[in-house]
């Protein structure tokens, strides 16, 4: 076993959806940045092993007492080219939304300047709020969704990115859609090559993106299953995320989004469907039936899905939930702040919320809440096995994505009094700090972000 790099800190991770687990450990990596060996400072061999690896290491780091690793966070649902609206129109109906803000924005995305500058910035906020892998929804461009897989392997964030795909006439402006099924379906397969050619030692790969069943074609979705049968890349798209969606698919094929998505071959076992909040118990069952993944936006669902997504009742029937930050529908980049909202959705789903009618009437879903340990997982591990990557926890065999957390930073010192078990240590950082206390961020065991100033 060579080592490249030893790590040596306390942390946090959640392993499982009921384990938090944390200590102060050494992590060996390779020089990929994989975790090739961990030993927790409790087992006998520790010291001897530390004299060893820190002799054997070209580099080694100490993150300082007081300071704590996560795991780096892994972000399901973002639409990249959204940023520029973060926060805008959320008080819109969802069609004002789209047809006045969102489809005029992601039109000029043909011009691959702006493109680059937008796209820069995001990458960049994304990493500096632990975000160390994406999937990305891009634009129906291909030059400019290519580009975002490249900026993000420069920038070291680890990406999966979909060139979108939209062409049907009655459902998509005519400013802004694809030519036709033809060309979007070889600008599709264009774009799978060229993101495969991208060579970064994270890894950024393709997608294959029909934005949503009413925005495709017969055609297109089609052609879309056979490319994702022919290459086994991943697969994105929104499934049954509101009423209107879910009732329009119904209405145009007699059947529900999850069967059309399975018809049609875009269901399989690397397929992550964003939102999900109409799912019938029935769609479970064909999401575990094809080892398909649910993203879970809480933030954007509280604006734009009619209703709050049952992650207990999906995860009893074996589908795997993620967490995604779903911008610019939500508005927040931080999934620290989406971690918080599902333990909040998930309370208002058990109990009800309207206060005028009696307890047992207020139409609550019994068995529904959800942890905060539960939620951290969803952004974590749960989201590295629904993207089927070794990423999201502290294992070998893992690659080492991780943040350095500083809860006593000046700029946002937490409160320190009284309370200082693990669980509590961990308990506060989640739900109070800010971008300000995230110090470092590596991925692949690369330092890729670093905040300057008062240590």
């Amino acid at each position: 076993m060579k080592i490249s790099k030893v790590i040596e800190g306390d942390y946090f991770h959640t392993p499982s959806a009921h384990t938090l687990d944390y200590g102060h450990a050494l992590f060996a990596l390779d020089e990929f940045g994989t975790i090739v060996k961990m030993i927790r400072q409790e087992e006998s061999s520790f010291d001897e092993l530390k004299r060893e690896w820190f002799a054997e290491a070209e580099q080694t780091v100490v993150v300082p007492k007081g300071r704590f690793l996560f795991p780096g966070l892994i972000d399901l649902h973002v639409h990249a080219p959204q940023w520029p609206q973060a926060g805008i129109a959320l008080d819109e109906p969802l069609e004002v939304w789209l047809d006045q803000c969102t489809f005029p924005l992601e039109a000029k995305y043909a011009d691959v300047d702006f493109a680059k500058e937008v796209y820069t910035d995001l990458v960049t906020n994304l990493l500096s709020r632990g975000t160390t892998t994406v999937l990305y929804f891009a634009t129906v461009h291909k030059e400019s969704s290519i580009l975002l897989g490249t900026l993000c392997g420069e920038l070291g964030q680890r990406a999966l990115v979909g060139k979108v795909v939209m062409d049907h006439p009655d459902t998509t402006p005519e400013t802004y859609r694809d030519i036709n099924a033809k060309q979007a379906l070889a600008d599709t397969e264009a774009f799978i090559k060229a993101v495969r050619e991208l060579d970064y030692p994270q890894g950024i790969y393709p997608v294959i993106t029909p934005r949503f069943v009413p925005s495709c074609s017969d055609e297109v979705l089609a052609g879309l299953g056979k490319l994702a049968e022919k290459y086994q890349v991943h697969v994105q798209s929104h499934c049954s995320e509101s009423q209107w969606e879910h009732e329009h698919v119904y209405e145009r094929f007699g059947k529900r989004d999850t069967q059309v998505l399975a018809d049609f071959g875009l269901l399989t076992r690397k397929s992550i469907m964003a939102h999900g909040n109409f799912l019938t118990p029935e769609d479970g069952e064909i999401f575990h039936d094809h080892g398909a993944s649910v993203a879970h936006c809480p933030i954007s669902n509280a604006y734009f899905a009619n209703s709050v997504l049952p992650v207990k009742r999906l995860q009893k029937q074996g589908v795997t939930v993620g967490l995604g930050t779903d911008i610019s529908g939500g508005f927040s980049p931080s999934l620290y702040e989406n971690i918080r909202q599902v333990v909040m959705s998930s309370r208002m789903l058990e109990e009800g919320v309207d206060a005028n009618k009696p307890l047992a009437k207020r139409g609550g879903l019994a068995d529904s809440r959800v942890s905060l340990v539960e939620a951290f997982y969803l952004a974590t591990t749960a989201s590295g096995q629904a993207l089927d990557l070794n990423i999201g926890c502290f294992q070998e065999g893992f690659s080492f994505d991780a943040q350095v957390i500083d809860p006593n930073h000046a700029q946002n010192r937490l409160p320190h009094f009284a309370f200082q078990q693990p669980e509590e240590i961990f308990s506060r950082i989640v739900y109070l700090a800010d971008q300000s206390n995230i110090r470092q961020v590596f991925v692949q065991g690369k330092l890729v972000h670093e905040k300057q100033g008062e240590k």
